[in-house]
């Protein structure tokens, strides 16, 4: 059962903290505050970036089937290689099926749970021949058998779908895989190869987007392939994002930690640096957008992000929210779903025809 809310991490030593100029809409809750797609971007965000495609509209909530029929698309879709995963129902949502599976990765070795959502217009015959935007969400937590945006704590699916309807967001398709094996939390595999633990870094990075290739239609290009994620997740979409910039444009950080530490790391210190968001951020040279955000009612986490964020070399660029008294709480989080989907819209394609 997963926690209620997502645990914060001790808070680490981090440079001095540098004045933000970069700012987002006020977020709100569901249906609530002003639309970020309508407001001033913050500073360095991309203008004029694709929409979500307009007139679409649901095709109900069929369940998503996984398609077996090897095709190489066209040169912006890939259409699924197969062979196709049996997929089962989690739940219900208000904008259609939460499906899963465990997952057995074949360059990893891992075995471990991954739920995905289609939007409902995966299934729209007007969209039959279209790939869609990938959207990787880690869960806060350990996220040992569960992912916290699959259930109503974090309703994204709808949100996603509600946007979608008033032209302001992408369908992506979603995809929410479990980040560790065990609940110590003293024993989390931050996201990473870290020496002889389960290889979960090749499990997230390789086996996951292997899955989604196989059984649905994407987009070739990183364009298409986006990560968030919340507390720890946030650590492993910012960690997954500087180290393959190959696979993923956009990351959403949602107030993240970014230094691992696991005691699997001991003795192998270089490995850990290797891995370790705070050092990629100024280091990696990727190619990436991120926004990271922090909690204004939270001043320890607010210098951490702060810190990070100024670290950020070209061509990384990072844009900065400070929710207004936010907290390190699920409840907090889920009030910034509407702004930081609208963000990863304003920064990655949109559904393509093959």
């Amino acid at each position: 059962m997963q926690p209620p809310f997502a645990r914060p991490r001790a808070v680490l030593s981090a440079a001095a903290v540098l004045t933000m100029a970069a700012a987002l809409t006020a977020c709100g809750g569901s249906g609530g505050g002003k639309p970020a797609a309508q407001a001033a971007p913050p500073a360095g965000r991309v203008a004029g970036s694709p929409g979500a495609p307009a007139g679409t509209d649901p095709s109900g909530s069929a369940a998503p089937a996984a398609s077996a029929a090897p095709s190489a698309g066209s040169d912006q879709v890939s259409l699924p290689t197969g062979p196709a995963t049996q997929l089962t129902k989690a739940r219900d949502t208000a904008a259609g099926p939460i499906m899963m599976t465990t997952l057995t990765g074949k360059k990893s070795g891992v075995t471990a749970k991954v739920w995905v959502w289609l939007p409902p217009e995966y299934n729209d015959p007007k969209y039959a021949t279209y790939g869609f935007p990938v959207l990787t969400l880690y869960a806060g937590g350990q996220s040992n058998g569960y992912n916290t945006w699959t259930d109503d704590q974090l309703p994204i699916q709808a949100e996603d779908e509600d946007l979608v309807k008033q032209g302001k967001a992408h369908p992506f398709i979603m995809v929410m895989p479990v980040q560790n094996l065990v609940a110590d939390e003293k024993q989390t595999l931050d996201c990473s190869d870290i020496p002889g633990q389960p290889k979960m870094g090749t499990w997230m990075s390789e086996d996951v987007p292997d899955f989604v290739r196989a059984n649905f239609r994407t987009l070739k290009s990183r364009d298409g392939w986006g990560l968030m994620g919340a507390s720890t997740g946030a650590f492993c979409s910012a960690k997954m994002a500087l180290q393959h910039p190959d696979l993923y444009k956009a990351a959403v950080p949602i107030d993240g930690y970014f230094n691992p530490d696991s005691e699997f790391w001991k003795g192998h210190e270089a490995d850990r640096l290797a891995n370790s968001p705070d050092v990629l951020v100024g280091q990696s040279k990727a190619d990436v957008r991120m926004l990271a955000t922090a909690g204004g009612a939270t001043p320890d986490e607010v210098k951490l992000v702060k810190a990070w964020v100024a670290k950020a070399a070209a061509p990384t660029k990072i844009d900065y929210y400070e929710q207004p008294g936010g907290k390190h709480l699920t409840s907090h989080f889920k009030k910034m779903i509407p702004d930081t989907l609208q963000w990863l819209t304003q920064n990655l394609a949109g559904p393509t025809p093959a």
